[in-house]
């Protein structure tokens, strides 16, 4: 049979349709009737395709061809597969398979309307199969309308199964080329040049973080994403809170979207390239429920297709907004087969030991650092010139640049994002890659010695210079885990998926300043007062930053939402204690427009800081915001895991006035399951231990603060720093003292300052008073645990 119709095919007809159509046929039998929309078409077959061949006795002349082909040799790949893929262009197509298509579309119109706008696009035998991803391995035709255009479009189809990247990569994978044999889906294309598409995974395509749903958009067709031709929007999605009402979008990013494909009634063209309108650039592409729509489908085919595997299944979706009826579509889905197939019983880190001045930064893609020499490469035609161990430095890569890609160091571009190909090539090879640059080709210049780095979380770096860098491998299954627990130290939401997959029990200090810092950078009375600012630069950074919000207070309380929420995401159902924020006055003068409303204080550190900040009526309305993003979190968001820390809390009656304030704003201790901790870091938290353990849930020692205010010694001067010591009996004894009123009191009681991440003996002491958990840097956790560990087994625990 030379064609099928996608709702006579599933999965088992691989062989004969391809994973593409397959696929496609798999989700318009089984998954439509769930409600997932899928736009109708039919599979012209595997069949079809021999029979092409044979009808013009191609078969043997394009295995003649290809005999002792050398795809290294990359003038002789290129001469050979123009030469098979002109055989192909000049061949008729028989009939019999010209009168099946013909019959199929007719009937496809009769569904969608004359002349109906169909896609056209490869699905070989052997792609989309776990470990052998040959998507953009063959070429794609659009808006294509018609018998004639359409019949055209499969032939090209055909010939595209020996693109010079086509024939290189089955040579890599070792399968026989006149053994794969290709199929042509025929697809009712969705009207996105009219309102937007993109890519989904449902895992997270840096760290392999199971849990998220990433979805990448672009205005127009959904090639632009694909290609790399622009930096589109990125949503994350936690997938396990889907099922019910709550809304865990727990992370954004606008994407600069200047162009976008559309229809074209301009000559032998399909397709054209325009300009966004400014005003659209800075506008999300999805509204939040579509972008919650699209990942409860994301989930949806996840464990549609894990039950069909019988194993976990992550997928790689295309989707597809309708401008005219304004619905969404699943357009493609097949198994993700980079961060599914990854070891997870090695523990593996990349740690750059030195940095230097950054010359440009885009997204991270991989985990991984790689150093050598720039090529800038601006033409496929100067591909030859490339060497191996460079650094590739271009405006973005297609499947024709596979070849020298596989030789680079890393790669760097100037447009994509996390879905585009030079990001999906560079995951399956295992090579660092920053993507989505802007102006990596204008500044980086062939020859310079760079270092690439996508080790540094979510952002990532070339820095000036060969900077050395180490691989830290540890087996998980050979660790001992302690029997006290073991948190984290978290500052970054950008590196908390990564960090999840340390052996932990979850966050002890989870500190919001760095979101404040990167992810807010406004000061919030002023968002709160943006009116009444003076005419000036504060201003109208402010304006840009909120541009796609419109009201200011919204987009403070979602972007601290989305911080916070990406930590409690990366380590639920484990507890994750969030510290609100503890910036001295000073440091919130450096936020966008602090200076209007921060005093100059001769000691900030002992100044204006943390609990004192929040009853006081000159920053109480921006604590009251800070409680609505909590609230945010906890209650739509659904991360009951979250307990807040209050610190710098001088006394319990402090405490309580804070206590009133969060309950003021929704937030009331006890309810909900919400606990509230208190840092000890004052004298006074010691002395007056039971006291403030019927205020709060339990205690956090934060060593630092503690040890300059036992010993009156400020950490930050060098004249005295050598009376700093974390270790004085002083200070051992007040931790000594609080431990034991905690544990009189029934309050849990830990510790997140620096000493146990710097001094093992420090973290032995600790454990021989019994305290409950004990929070370390990332980097210390496995050796650390190791050092407790051992330790309790000392003690007979």
């Amino acid at each position: 049979m030379y064609v099928k119709k996608f709702s006579e095919i599933d999965m088992k007809d691989v062989g004969e349709t391809g994973g593409k159509n397959a696929s496609l046929g798999e989700m318009v039998r089984n998954l439509v009737p769930r409600g997932i929309r899928v736009p109708d078409g039919f599979a012209v077959t595997a069949t079809a395709y021999w029979r092409f061949l044979d009808a013009s006795g191609l078969r043997e002349k394009i295995a003649a061809e290809l005999a002792g082909l050398d795809v290294s040799d990359v003038d002789q790949l290129a001469d050979k597969g123009s030469r098979v893929r002109r055989l192909i262009l000049g061949a008729e197509t028989p009939d019999d398979l010209r009168e099946a298509v013909a019959a199929a579309y007719k009937e496809l119109c009769a569904k969608y309307g004359p002349d109906a706008d169909v896609a056209v696009r490869s699905s070989a035998t052997a792609e989309d199969l776990p470990g052998a991803s040959f998507a953009g391995q063959q070429d794609t035709y659009l808006n294509i309308r018609g018998e004639a255009m359409l019949l055209d479009a499969v032939r090209r189809c055909i010939a595209s199964l020996f693109t010079n990247r086509a024939i290189a990569y089955r040579v890599e994978k070792g399968f026989d080329h006149m053994k794969v044999a290709l199929s042509v889906g025929v697809q009712k294309m969705v009207r996105s040049d009219k309102a937007c598409a993109g890519v989904m995974f449902t895992i997270d395509t840096e760290t392999g973080f199971e849990n998220a749903i990433l979805i990448n958009g672009a205005y127009g067709l959904g090639e632009s994403v694909v290609q790399g031709k622009v930096t589109p929007d990125q949503f994350y999605v936690f997938k396990p809170f889907l099922d019910g009402e709550l809304r865990p979008i727990i992370g954004r990013s606008i994407g600069s979207k200047e162009t976008r494909i559309e229809y074209s009634l301009e000559g032998s063209d399909t397709v054209k390239t325009t300009a966004v309108p400014p005003e659209m650039r800075n506008r999300a592409c999805l509204t939040d429920d579509e972008v919650l729509q699209l990942a409860r489908w994301g989930k949806q085919i996840e464990e549609y297709y894990s039950k069909l595997a019988g194993q976990k299944r992550p997928m790689d979706i295309e989707w597809a907004k309708d401008g005219v009826s304004g619905e969404l579509f699943i357009v493609q889905a097949r198994p993700e087969t980079v961060q599914s197939e990854r070891d997870r019983a090695v523990l593996e880190e990349y740690v750059l030991k030195e940095k230097s001045e950054v010359l440009v930064k885009g997204l991270s893609v991989g985990y991984k650092i790689g150093s050598g020499k720039v090529h800038v490469i601006n033409d496929t035609r100067d591909m030859a010139a490339f060497k191996e161990g460079e650094i590739l430095v271009t405006e973005m890569t297609d499947p024709d640049w596979v070849p020298i890609m596989k030789k680079a160091a890393a790669i760097v571009t100037n447009s994509g994002g996390r879905t585009c190909h030079a990001a999906i090539v560079s995951r399956e090879l295992g090579t660092p890659a920053v993507v989505g640059c802007g102006n990596a080709t204008a500044v980086l210049k062939t020859g310079m010695e760079v270092t690439v780095s996508c080790a540094e979380g979510e952002e990532g770096f070339v820095h000036k210079g060969l900077l050395p860098f180490e691989i830290r491998k540890t087996k998980i299954a050979d660790f001992a885990r302690p029997k006290t627990q073991i948190l984290m130290n978290v500052a970054e939401p950008d590196m908390a998926f990564d960090y999840s997959f340390i052996p932990n029990d979850g966050v002890g200090l989870a500190r919001i300043e760095f979101v404040f810092s990167n992810f807010v950078k406004a000061h919030p009375l002023a968002l709160i007062n943006f009116d009444q600012l003076p005419e000036g630069e504060a201003k109208a950074q402010i304006a840009e930053l909120t541009a796609s919000y419109g009201d200011k207070q919204r987009y403070f309380i979602e972007r601290l939402a989305e911080g916070v929420s990406r930590l409690a995401a990366a380590f639920w159902p484990r507890e994750v204690i969030v510290r609100t924020s503890d910036f001295k006055s000073n440091e919130y003068a450096n936020l966008i427009g602090g200076p209007l409303y921060e005093p100059t204080e001769s000691n900030p550190m002992i100044g204006w800081r943390g609990a004192s900040r929040y009853y006081d009526p000159k920053y109480k309305d921006a604590f009251v915001l800070e409680c609505a993003a909590f609230r945010k979190v906890r209650d739509e968001m659904g991360f009951k895991n979250v307990t807040m820390m209050i610190p710098f809390c001088r006394t319990p009656e402090e405490g309580k006035k804070v206590l009133a304030v969060m309950k003021e704003a929704g937030l009331e201790r006890g309810k909900n399951g919400l606990k509230v901790f208190v840092m000890v870091e004052i004298p006074s938290n010691i002395i007056l231990a039971e006291r403030f353990a019927e205020v709060f849930d339990g205690f956090s020692i934060g060593s630092n603060d503690l040890t300059q205010l036992t010993l009156g010694v400020d950490r930050d001067s060098a004249l005295v720093a050598r009376l700093y010591d974390e270790q004085n009996e002083a200070v051992l004894e007040s931790i000594r003292r609080v431990i034991k009123t905690a544990k009189a009191k029934g309050v849990k009681i830990g510790i997140c300052g620096q000493a146990p991440s710097d001094y093992p003996e420090f973290a032995e002491f600790l454990v021989k008073e019994g305290i409950d958990s004990i929070s370390l840097n990332p980097d210390t956790v496995l050796r650390t645990s190791l050092v407790i560990a051992e330790m309790e087994k000392k003690l007979g625990r």
